[in-house]
């Protein structure tokens, strides 16, 4: 089978080795090619590894912060006074899944010397696990030991630490409520027993969290019924349009918001990061795809020979022009793909090599005493590597221009005046 012309010159320059002299050759064309298709893969396989592994942290820190997180909250100032009734009317709309009270609030948590401020969530133990994954994170107690009229609390595991708590021992919450006496205004205080110990993996939470039952945490503030309704839907990315349906549906009065809003902040700061490093990655592909210009500027002056006998021949500048574009868009193709399959290598067996690599330095990339996430997550998105693929693939293009128009424009006669 016969190849094209410019096809098949284009490839065999792809390898060609320079003339030293007659019968001679080194292999230095060959050798800078293998650079530039080095230079190609490397820049795309980093960029593919870090924005996988940048995805796997922000699924993982997601993933952990929903798993405390409600999807949805609905939530009055003043408290839902009929919050069974829209608890059962919101638990048939479409893509909810799972509707529960709260009670939210914040406080101060003392025990001996240690002060610590506090979140105060109230849950109801037998409906939470419908709309949070916190029935399964307790690792010592049980959640149903959080009982009404007990005031036993639950505490992130870090909290538990930082006052020195564990099951059975007795701890004082402040509210930020306050209670008329002669005296004057005088804080609402309680003493609590700890019932139970959590661990979501998440710092934040683990470090400020203590949970109670609803009706213990309405009668520290005073409030006859939940302050809210926590709401668990069929698909989280969906949570933002949920929202906007669901507060269609209920009073006006009430406020509706999402995950997503809730932590805009946290999300943003990520994007913005991703784009960044995508950005710096990017030029690094740049360089490396422009390593081509010279890989081909050399090829053309070293060719000039071969290219004066083809237009004698009778070729056309444009089948010169086509011969070396070929073999720029080769070397750009070969380095797109193996960068590609080695980032994609890299990337789905991430969770084995840097353990490997920490076992042979003797180092640790994420110490566990420092980072609440502490192996490097990896979430592989196909549109992110297509993406960088043909990005690093058209850089490779737009490197060949101006080579090959520099060979369709040799004169026969000058390339061959001192041959």
């Amino acid at each position: 089978m016969r190849f094209p012309i410019d096809l098949e010159i284009g490839l065999r320059y792809t390898r060609s080795k320079r003339r030293k002299a007659v019968g001679k050759c080194d292999g230095f064309l060959s050798f800078i090619s293998g650079i530039s298709t080095a230079g190609i893969a490397l820049g795309v396989a980093s960029l593919i590894v870090v924005l996988s592994v940048m995805n796997g942290f922000q699924k993982e820190v997601r993933d952990r912060m929903l798993s405390v997180l409600s999807h949805v909250e609905i939530t009055a100032p003043d408290g839902l006074s009929n919050w069974e009734s829209l608890a059962e009317k919101l638990a048939n709309e479409p893509h909810v899944i799972g509707v529960a009270p709260m009670v939210s609030s914040q406080g101060l948590l003392t025990r001996n010397s240690v002060m610590r401020g506090v979140a105060i969530r109230g849950i109801a133990p037998g409906e939470e696990g419908k709309v949070s994954d916190l029935p399964k994170q307790f690792i010592a107690g049980n959640i149903n030991d959080l009982q009404s009229g007990s005031f036993g609390v639950a505490l992130g595991a870090q909290l538990a630490s930082i006052v020195g708590a564990r099951i059975g021992d007795r701890i004082n919450l402040i509210v930020p409520e306050s209670d008329l006496t002669p005296a004057g205004a005088m804080p609402r205080m309680r003493t609590l027993q700890v019932m139970g110990i959590v661990d979501s993996g998440h710092y934040e939470y683990d470090s400020s969290l203590a949970i109670m039952h609803w009706k213990d945490a309405a009668a520290l503030l005073r409030l006859r019924d939940p302050s809210g309704l926590r709401i668990k839907v069929d698909d989280m990315q969906r949570a933002p349009e949920v929202a906007a349906e669901l507060a269609s549906v209920v009073p006006q009065a009430l406020w509706v918001t999402d995950w997503s809003r809730s932590n805009r902040n946290w999300f943003a700061a990520v994007q913005t990061e991703k784009k960044m490093m995508f950005i710096i990655l990017t030029l690094i592909i740049a360089v490396a795809a422009f390593n081509l210009v010279s890989t081909l500027v050399m090829t053309v002056n070293e060719k000039q020979a071969d290219i004066a006998i083809l237009r004698t021949m009778g070729a056309s500048p444009g089948l010169i022009q086509r011969i070396f574009l070929v073999q720029g868009l080769a070397i750009g193709l070969m380095g797109s793909l193996a960068g590609v399959g080695l980032g994609l290598l890299i990337a789905c067996n991430i969770d084995v090599i840097v353990p490997a690599i920490e076992a042979i330095f003797r180092v640790r990339f994420l110490p566990r005493d420092v980072y609440f996430i502490s192996e490097l997550p990896s979430d592989v998105r196909m549109g992110d590597v297509v993406t960088v693929g043909l990005m690093a693939f058209g850089l490779s293009v737009l490197a060949t221009l101006y080579p090959s128009r520099r060979a369709s424009k040799v004169q026969p006669a000058e390339a061959l005046r001192y041959e």
